[in-house]
């Protein structure tokens, strides 16, 4: 059997799940289709901007990432020890005058929760997209499984190597950077408490956030690229860098990355649209990947609310794309900007004087 609906969102991760719930809670009738039978226990992104908050607030799940998270209302600048610079967040407008820590993982569970509660059953899990068509007045999935789903719309935010953005063959173009990181989260033994820090050596950025339950996430800019690091390369390079110690028995999860910049030639196609990181990827330094995406979910429900009927959405979609790929080379250039102020410097000491 063929399943309709009004839209069908494709990914269930925090972009994903924001679109459909903004789409439900406008009474559209959404499905959303995951590949994953589980959900995901990596951190990978934790900060979300006050912006962000802003938009997540329309939807009723801002309070409760609050309560789940850790406000981190300062950071600080060091080299090596020696502080530099501090920035606090407190000019920011209210009531959101921080940016919030927490998984991955609990803000997928806490958004996926929301979704239930307006729409009912709408998340599927186990569905791998495999096939799509669109005309005049639908689009239509197939799954690997044999299953049909059909929609008047479609919103793409199934991540960086998206089936749908293949299926519908817009093109993804642009670089990858020479700039390796490794990354772990481990009991938190610094004094910083709710405090971010930031270290700039002539080796390169050493960056650290506190998170929920006594936890902090270092990232390091290292020589070469690693596959996967063992807990003790991590803090070693830590302790090199910054001089704190850091017990490598505390450790919760690692992992290596690398940089890289995209942008869709386009952000919709007929009645497909992307979103997240479906449609970009710019440098994690910064932290503006998930923050984003958020302005994605927004704006593409806006414009699927804005159609009336089913015809006559190539205005607002195609608005809707020009305005979030010039949203996304902008925080390309400021992500960019930050990669590149952290790498290893010669002149680390004329860099700190600019901090």
């Amino acid at each position: 059997m063929t399943e309709r609906s009004d839209v069908l969102v494709v990914g269930a991760g925090p972009v994903g799940l924001d679109v459909a719930t903004r789409l439900a809670l406008a009474g559209r009738s959404v499905r959303v289709l995951e590949r994953r039978l589980e959900p995901t226990r990596h951190s990978r992104s934790i900060g979300i901007h006050p912006p962000a908050l802003e938009a997540l607030a329309e939807i009723g799940v801002a309070e409760r990432l609050v309560a789940a998270g850790l406000p981190v209302r300062r950071g600080t600048a060091f080299d090596g020890r020696r502080p530099i610079g501090s920035l606090s967040f407190d000019r920011c407008p209210p009531p959101y005058r921080f940016v919030l820590a927490i998984p991955q993982w609990a803000t997928e569970g806490i958004l996926e929760e929301r979704l239930a509660e307006v729409a009912p059953g709408a998340l599927e899990r186990g569905v791998e997209v495999t096939g799509l068509t669109q005309d005049a007045g639908s689009v239509r999935v197939t799954s690997s499984d044999g299953g049909t789903f059909e929609a008047t719309w479609l919103v793409a935010a199934d991540g960086k190597h998206s089936a749908v953005r293949g299926l519908v063959g817009i093109g993804f173009p642009g670089r990858t950077y020479d700039d390796p990181y490794v990354m772990g989260d481990f009991d938190d033994s610094t004094p910083f408490g709710p405090t971010a820090a930031i270290f700039l050596g002539p080796a390169g950025l050493v960056e650290s956030f506190p998170l929920p339950g006594g936890r902090r996430r270092w990232v390091v800019r290292v020589p070469a690229a690693v596959e996967r690091p063992a807990a003790r390369d991590v803090t070693r390079a830590v302790e090199e860098r910054t001089g704190y110690t850091v017990d490598p028995a505390g450790v919760s999860m690692t992992s290596a990355f690398g940089v890289e910049r995209r942008l869709a030639t386009t952000m919709a196609v007929g009645r497909v649209l992307l979103a997240g990181d479906a449609a970009h990827v710019v440098s994690p330094i910064g932290g503006q990947g998930m923050n984003l995406g958020w302005p994605d979910a927004r704006e593409a429900a806006r414009a699927i609310l804005s159609v009336r009927g089913s015809a006559g959405h190539d205005t607002p979609f195609a608005a809707y794309s020009d305005r979030r790929r010039l949203a996304a080379d902008r925080a390309a250039a400021r992500a960019e900007f930050n990669m590149g102020f952290g790498r290893p410097s010669a002149v680390h000491a004329v860099r700190s004087l600019a901090v």
